[in-house]
């Protein structure tokens, strides 16, 4: 799912861009995305909102009993989520749950947690490390793990409890990352600085057709 961190994350690097392009499906998770979407062409272009979708899946999974894995967060966070999701859904099978510690796993460390995930049996592994982490530990687990990887970001922490969600409101306006700055501002204020200007000025210069981007 993207939102604007990650364009410009491969906006800015393009091994980054080619992970990206590489994946078997990318959605926008931010309003931005939707209506430069809406603009270029794509007149019905809906937000897949990353925490909903997250639901959606788990809800499905539950029902026809697929086992699910989560990979990321912290040990807190993640104790949080899974016992809050066990609650939600009845018949949920979670068979795999890690929280890696926040440095490169060695080779044989990461060589365990492939085992892991495999021996768990999950079909579906949601990813929570983060933009570009997540993107990053997915493309090199490609292959690897006999399992559907989502990359859903934050929501783990939203439902953990950790962290709350924009109201709708926001959401639609596009205002949901004037809401999580000032829930998280020492964290967040850089990247917001750093990418949200030069997003809007590169997407008036394509909407004006003075420049195009190479998609590869």
């Amino acid at each position: 799912m993207a939102n604007v961190h990650m364009v410009m994350e491969a906006y800015d690097d393009p091994g980054f861009r080619r992970m990206v392009n590489d994946s078997d499906l990318v959605t926008p998770d931010g309003m931005p995305l939707v209506w430069m979407m809406r603009l270029l062409g794509k007149k019905d272009q809906k937000r897949v909102y990353g925490p909903e979708l997250t639901l959606r899946v788990l809800e499905a999974a539950a029902e026809k009993g697929i086992p699910v894995g989560f990979y990321g967060s912290s040990p807190e966070v993640l104790g949080n989520l899974v016992s809050n999701l066990e609650r939600r859904y009845t018949g949920l099978r979670i068979a795999y749950a890690y929280s890696p510690p926040y440095r490169e796993l060695e080779a044989w460390e990461d060589e365990e947690v492939v085992r892991s995930i495999r021996e768990s049996g999950a079909k579906i592994l949601f990813v929570g490390l983060g933009c570009p982490k997540q993107e990053r530990w997915m493309a090199n687990h490609k292959g690897k793990i006999d399992a559907v990887m989502v990359g859903v970001g934050a929501a783990f922490d939203f439902h953990a409890g950790r962290v709350r969600q924009a109201p709708p409101w926001m959401q639609r306006m596009g205002l949901e990352w004037l809401f999580r700055l000032f829930m998280e501002p020492r964290r967040l204020w850089k990247r917001y600085a750093k990418h949200n200007p030069r997003f809007l000025v590169l997407a008036a210069l394509q909407l004006l057709g003075v420049r195009r981007y190479d998609a590869t």
